[in-house]
């Protein structure tokens, strides 16, 4: 590879890695004149990147979105990272199948020999822990359109299929919040507008309409966090008699991984994390958060740490 390529190389991925770039950071970064890193942004430019120069003391440059897809950079770890997120997507989420499989297609055609082996030797097989009767088909479309929407805080109209109702409700108005996938399936979170209360929508119940409506700005959900205010959504949390909480010393992902449909889990440090169980009896719950092979500390509440104590007593004394 020409020193000029590699150095156009190093340029793109320092533009694609922060927004905003000083064009003496720049030079220095790429050890040039600030008049060769000027050409080679000239150069990025004719090749279809959207490279735009910003004001400023310093002035810099900044990559922006443009109106097609010039060739992405990714080293070799990202290049990994993308293949195995394009090879789950086509089982665990419904309605994407075709265009990931198509986009995995993409990636690795244009990887080179040393990468594209070590893909074909990672092949990962998901394993849906929900029924397949879960699995609804949803059209890309309307996620995309939900999704412009949700990116420009604009009111949403659409017409809603409610449950066990086969023609179509008329249009709902809503301000969207989060577009999220739960069990296999997709879900709008917003603020319905007539209803004047939070609401969740399964994607592939609705038909969005168009023009979108004014914009508006997004209030605050009820819950600390999108995935917490799902989870109690679905989780079935009012319920389940029992709820406790506990510290374990294990990396949130690792928990995540046998902690259950209902269960929700919050990274505190790279090497512990929450975890929050619902059960059927204190005793039962109790016996739940041990079946983890990691130090933890209950938090609470009061029937959850008698509950443990007497558990272990009783296998002291078995």
């Amino acid at each position: 590879m020409s020193e000029t390529s590699a150095r156009l190389l190093s340029l793109l991925s320092l533009l694609q890695a922060r927004r905003d770039w000083p064009g003496g950071l720049l030079a220095e970064r790429l050890e040039v004149s600030p008049r060769t890193v000027r050409r080679d942004v000239d150069r990025l430019r004719d090749l279809g990147y959207p490279v735009r120069a910003t004001k400023g003391p310093d002035g810099g440059y900044r990559l922006d979105a443009g109106a097609d897809l010039p060739p992405l950079l990714f080293d070799d770890d990202q290049a990994i990272a993308v293949a195995v997120a394009l090879q789950t997507a086509t089982t665990t989420v419904t309605g994407i199948e075709e265009g990931a499989l198509r986009a995995l297609a993409t990636v690795r055609q244009v990887m080179p020999a040393r990468l594209r082996q070590r893909v074909d030797a990672l092949q990962v097989t998901t394993v849906d822990k929900y029924a397949d009767s879960r699995r609804t088909k949803v059209d890309s479309e309307h996620l995309i359109a939900i999704g412009t929407a949700l990116r420009a805080h604009e009111v949403l109209r659409f017409d809603y299929a409610s449950p066990g109702v086969t023609e179509w409700v008329p249009p709902r108005k809503v301000e969207p919040h989060h577009l999220v996938t739960w069990g296999g399936r997709w879900y709008l979170v917003a603020w319905d507008l007539d209803r004047d209360d939070w609401r969740t929508f399964r994607v592939d119940r609705m038909l969005p309409k168009t023009p979108t409506g004014p914009r508006f700005t997004p209030r605050e959900l009820p819950a600390p966090d999108v995935s917490t205010y799902i989870a109690s959504k679905f989780t079935g949390k009012n319920q389940w008699p029992c709820r406790g909480e506990a510290i374990l010393q294990a990396k949130a992902a690792d928990i995540a991984q046998w902690a259950g449909r209902d269960a929700i889990v919050e990274e505190i440090t790279e090497t512990s994390c929450r975890l929050i169980l619902n059960g059927w009896s204190w005793t039962g719950l109790a016996a739940t958060f041990g079946m983890f092979e990691a130090e933890l500390e209950f938090v609470g509440p009061a029937e959850l740490k008698n509950a443990a104590a007497q558990l272990a007593i009783r296998y002291a004394n078995s």
